[in-house]
């Protein structure tokens, strides 16, 4: 039986067929056996006639009826042969029997390894895979049944998934190290200098040591914004509200930061109601108007949209003319600590942890953030809204 013509099947289908398919080879394997014994038990019985019954059997064959004294000793010949004959013909079916269960058998084992074998595999990946080593594949088998081909690809996805994410721990553990390095280094050197005497004690060095504490204040909370996110608790309080208000009174807050940037603003703002958290959706603008302050200075300007769409989703735009961003946008997308500064300063550079933090927030709306390049030089945010 081949298997590759029926891995797409389902298991119980596949087990069906076999199952068939092993009870009729096993009855056609009894039959034959024992037609075959059965028509050379008739031959050696026919070949042992004595001559008078020989010749009583010859001539019923050709039609004619033979003697009574000849035709009486084929009778008793027979009656004696048939008890033998029967014992014979039940020996040899069972004997039959017997073959044709342990040849179906041992196909049938070969069959059910072979329908195993990418199980056994995928418990050898799932044993490196719980060991740590997240590069376990499982190659996909002709042999499999459809479940078991949908679950190598359900585990191979698994794997990647949690190598992926190993590795974006990895890079995360690396670089929220950096981010509070510098922080806790500046106010563990001034502090240390202070009591050292070598620094006065006055306004302006514990200002800055409180610029400090607030940028680590920001850190933690962005962190636990992706937190709440990846545990699905991060929107909460949903309520009937419009866009178009969220972004403006953020925009009249960020005024002062806007204007240090020198930023001209400009708003299309259409109303847009929605089922959403208005203070998730306040900190999403607020960090999209932060990116903008820090990366479009030098293009002198933002707007701002807001805009209902057919399908009842709602979306803010945000759009500049500053650099834009770098040709692979994927990964900015899914870098939480990407910056647009190569130089990783925090005067410039911030947390990167923004644009993890608006995408996290428009995921839990059950949207998402889109980022593109305009045509001319500048860059556009999408915060996509949907409804519940």
């Amino acid at each position: 039986m081949n298997i590759r013509k029926y891995r797409a099947l389902p298991l119980a289908t596949l087990t069906a067929i076999v199952i068939a398919t092993m009870l009729m080879l096993s009855v056609g394997i009894a039959y034959l056996g024992v037609t075959s014994y059965s028509k050379y038990l008739d031959e050696s019985i026919n070949d042992g006639l004595p001559p008078e019954a020989a010749a009583a059997y010859r001539i019923l064959n050709e039609g004619r009826v033979p003697d009574e004294a000849s035709l009486k000793t084929l009778v008793e010949y027979f009656d004696a042969q048939a008890a033998p004959a029967d014992f014979k013909i039940q020996i040899a079916a069972l004997i039959c029997g017997l073959l044709s269960a342990l040849i179906c058998a041992i196909i049938g084992i070969f069959l059910a390894k072979r329908i195993a074998r990418p199980l056994e595999d995928l418990t050898i990946a799932a044993e490196a895979l719980k060991s740590g080593d997240f590069s376990a594949r499982v190659s996909a088998s002709s042999s499999g049944t459809s479940e078991v081909s949908s679950l190598v690809e359900t585990f191979n996805a698994l794997a990647t998934s949690l190598e992926r994410m190993e590795e974006r721990l990895h890079f995360n553990n690396m670089a929220v190290a950096h981010e509070l390095r510098t922080p806790l280094t500046i106010l563990q050197g001034a502090l240390q200098g202070m009591l050292d005497g070598v620094f006065p004690l006055d306004r302006k060095i514990l200002s800055d040591l409180l610029l400090q504490v607030e940028g680590l204040g920001k850190i933690v909370e962005d962190l636990r914004t992706l937190s709440l996110a990846i545990g699905q608790q991060l929107v909460m309080q949903r309520q009937i509200l419009d866009v178009a208000e969220i972004v403006e009174n953020v925009l009249s807050a960020a005024k002062p930061m806007l204007d240090a940037s020198r930023l001209e603003v400009e708003t299309g703002l259409q109303r847009a109601r929605i089922s959403a958290d208005p203070s998730r959706l306040r900190q999403a603008v607020l960090a999209l108007m932060e990116n903008a302050s820090r990366y479009a200075e030098t293009g002198g300007w933002l707007r701002c949209e807001t805009e209902r769409l057919p399908d009842e989703s709602v979306v803010i735009r945000v759009l500049d003319r500053g650099p834009g961003f770098p040709e692979d946008m994927e990964a900015v997308a899914f870098n939480p600590f990407w910056r647009g500064d190569p130089s990783r300063s925090r005067e410039t550079g911030g947390t990167g942890l923004g644009l993890s933090v608006v995408k996290a927030i428009a995921v839990a709306h059950g949207g998402h953030l889109e980022l593109e390049n305009r045509q001319g030089g500048g860059a556009m945010v999408t915060i996509h809204l949907r409804p519940e």
